[in-house]
């Protein structure tokens, strides 16, 4: 599972968010989409006031190089497609 086109372009808080939120709904069952979106809601209560632009900067990069890292593990677990 490929993390989703647009990751390069997350500059800002709420663009992370959104792009998290829509990592969340390619997860394949809905327990597991309903944990990561908590952690996602959790994450930002616990970093909303950060206010220092490089440290936000490094928060980005690490949510979405773990964003990566989920992503690939729960594709690891699915069974391969039918060949056609």
């Amino acid at each position: 599972m490929a993390p989703l086109p647009g990751a390069e372009l997350v500059q800002r808080p709420l663009q992370l968010y959104r792009y998290l939120l829509r990592c969340c709904q390619q997860l394949p069952t809905k327990g597991i989409q309903e944990h990561y979106k908590h952690a996602v809601r959790q994450s930002f209560r616990v970093h909303s006031d950060e206010d220092n632009p490089e440290r936000i900067q490094q928060i980005i990069k690490r949510a979405i190089e773990d964003a990566d890292w989920i992503m690939n593990k729960v594709s690891a677990w699915l069974p391969a497609p039918p060949a056609s």
